[in-house]
């Protein structure tokens, strides 16, 4: 699942690709949120992003990861 995360005022968005479901992460984000603690997401080769909760503008959850088709598949 593609995850973007912006963080004020900051130009650019964070991008990664997580193997957890939107659920979950959604729940990290709003504890975050909520006690004002480190969002903490692993991405799908094993890099640790942490992001201040205090500083999160916003979170896209983007869909489930889809199945490539063509010569991209093997």
């Amino acid at each position: 699942m593609e995850i973007k995360i912006g963080i004020q005022n900051v130009n650019r968005e964070i991008v990664l690709e997580s193997d957890e479901s939107s659920e979950e992460v959604a729940n990290q984000v709003s504890e975050a949120l909520a006690k004002g603690t480190e969002l903490r997401l692993k991405d799908e080769k094993g890099r640790m992003i942490i992001v201040p909760g205090n500083a999160l503008g916003y979170v896209e959850l983007g869909g489930e990861k889809a199945r490539s088709v063509g010569f991209g598949a093997l």
